[in-house]
């Protein structure tokens, strides 16, 4: 894994990404650690715009507001995943939208898909919750093992306050990389963010808050919120080879730690 890129503050953090009006798209190779994952933001008020997928497979999530796309609508936390080469509408609900956009190039098409996020919560296999007394939380898988896709996963987490998430310890590099966007968190909310190879000298260490983006190329990838507030995350990852290493729920927990499971056998049902 010689070939991952560093670990590094000025390439893994991205800070307040919801702060420009339109679509942007903040998280892509060349300009940040990934290597193959794409992560942008559509904020709407009133005009519509339109876009191709290009290249890129692509699934939308609803953060704030609704909107539609593709033709599908979308209220908090659905998801739509697009294929490559679509050309895609988002028409913003009565009160706007705040979508995030996550994408990695394919080779092949795979078919449109809805995920309403009331379905995922109805599936055992997708919502459950996870961890010990200060690191319970819960987690929703929106894209993964109920898509057909070839590269991405996502979903979002949830934590309890003060509770720390992923955990315990656990890195997947050989199959994925993956980047946190911070979530549901208002002021004065914040969380701590590791990111590291070596527990004893950690590679970046980054106070987080709400609209914040970590990317982690390689390396084990903890987080604690701050006391009286929770950390939660829209998670997204994009597999290293197209079908093969779209794995979700398949980690290496650090060896410390390994004899008590990664936490995350459930969605492996």
């Amino acid at each position: 894994m010689s070939d991952l890129p560093p670990i590094d503050a000025q390439t893994c953090v991205v800070r307040d990404t919801a702060k420009h009006r339109g679509r942007r798209v903040s998280v892509k190779p060349g300009i940040t650690a990934a290597r193959h994952l794409h992560y942008g933001r559509i904020v709407l008020d009133d005009e519509p715009i339109t876009f191709s997928t290009e290249e890129r497979e692509t699934a939308f999530i609803c953060l704030k507001g609704s909107a539609t796309v593709a033709g599908e609508t979308l209220s908090q936390y659905d998801a739509l995943y697009v294929p490559r080469d679509t050309e895609v509408t988002v028409t913003p609900g009565s009160n706007g939208c705040d979508l995030a956009e996550v994408a990695a190039p394919v080779e092949h098409q795979y078919p449109q898909q809805l995920v309403k996020f009331a379905d995922v919560q109805n599936d055992p296999a997708l919502h459950f919750d996870t961890g010990g007394p200060s690191s319970q939380r819960t987690l929703n898988v929106l894209i993964g093992k109920n898509v057909q896709a070839g590269r991405i996963l996502a979903g979002v987490t949830f934590s309890k306050p003060g509770n720390w998430t992923s955990w315990p310890p656990h890195e997947h590099a050989s199959l994925a990389e993956e980047a946190y966007l911070y979530i549901d968190m208002p002021e004065p909310g914040w969380g701590v963010q590791f990111v590291y190879t070596d527990p004893r000298n950690p590679e970046l260490v980054a106070v987080v808050k709400e609209d914040d983006v970590v990317i982690m190329p390689r390396g084990y990838h903890p987080n604690v919120s701050a006391p009286g507030g929770t950390i939660n995350f829209l998670w997204m990852m994009a597999a290293n080879r197209e079908t093969v290493d779209r794995q979700f729920g398949v980690v290496n927990v650090h060896p410390d730690y390994a004899q008590g499971g990664s936490g995350l056998e459930a969605s492996r049902k």
